[in-house]
């Protein structure tokens, strides 16, 4: 219980109980209030706590089964902060823009991250020697605003398992794409927005970037303890391997080593028909005589 009491601390401290005018309210966020100050909701940390832990759980599973989650955030105050901690867990991200279809339309957008890619290399091997500084110069324009809308999902080799949304309100794109396909949604949902519109809501100011950072910190911590756990179950993996390599080795030379000594106590004379007397045959001189 104090562990949530000083994280219930820290969060008061980051402002995420503050929401929004009362006015541009959204009904449905009626469960996560707490209180209405000089006509501004008071969110219920409780439950953003509540939400929150729960949130983390399901994230830092989906992290340990090896599955990828995209980050979300292309406002100003969340921009930094996601792309600082999608990196440090080595998850995509959307930072800038969201392009139409990004998830609807994967192929395509994969296309777009190929060719981004090809430029790249055929910047840095040489390649474009041969053309003019314009087509350089245009090429490398290109790939840098391709970079910037697409960098952060460069290494998404298939569609990810979950998005975790910085204002569902904002980005109502990626959460209506990812709805459409099925994919599990979590997302941070100011006192403006639906909470029934994600899988996973975690009530909380979604404008101010202190109470954005120390929430997607907590969810980062979360994710990097499931890549840890499943680091350390596939290094268990890896030595359980080893050891019965190891065993599997040590037989076999032991069986090589046995049938060594076999042959070497019998058959050493140039007759190599002696070999085959069997272990209980008499030791006389005829060989055959039995």
């Amino acid at each position: 219980m104090e562990n949530n009491t000083s994280l219930q601390q820290q969060l008061l401290e980051a402002g995420v109980h503050f929401g929004h005018l009362k006015k541009k309210w959204n009904p449905k966020m009626l469960p996560y209030i707490f209180a209405e100050k000089k006509g501004i909701h008071i969110i219920d940390l409780n439950k953003t706590v509540e939400c929150l832990q729960e949130t983390a759980a399901a994230l830092k599973q989906i992290a340990r089964s090896g599955k990828k989650i995209l980050f979300v955030g292309t406002k100003k105050q969340a921009k930094d902060i996601v792309t600082e901690c999608a990196q440090k867990v080595n998850m995509p991200f959307v930072t800038e823009r969201w392009l139409g279809g990004m998830l609807t339309n994967f192929n395509t957008v994969r296309k777009s991250v190929k060719k981004m890619q090809s430029i790249e290399k055929m910047l840095n091997d040489g390649s474009f020697d041969t053309i003019t500084k314009k087509e350089k110069l245009t090429l490398s324009r290109d790939k840098d605003k391709m970079e910037k809308v697409l960098g952060g999902i460069s290494q998404l080799g298939r569609i990810p398992a979950a998005l975790f949304i910085i204002d569902i309100g904002h980005e109502h794109i990626a959460l209506a794409e990812a709805r459409r396909l099925g994919i599990i949604t979590f997302g941070v949902v100011d006192t403006n927005c639906d909470p029934n519109k994600v899988d996973f809501p975690v009530p909380a100011n979604d404008d101010a970037t202190k109470s954005i950072a120390i929430i997607v910190n907590y969810i980062t911590a979360a994710i990097a303890e499931g890549l840890a756990e499943r680091q350390a179950a596939k290094d268990e993996e890896a030595e359980d391997v080893t050891d019965d390599e190891k065993e599997k080795k040590a037989a076999k030379l032991l069986a090589e080593a046995e049938a060594e000594g076999g042959r070497g106590g019998r058959g050493r004379g140039p007759g190599g028909q002696r070999r085959r007397t069997p272990a209980g045959g008499s030791r006389g001189p005829g060989g055959g005589r039995r």
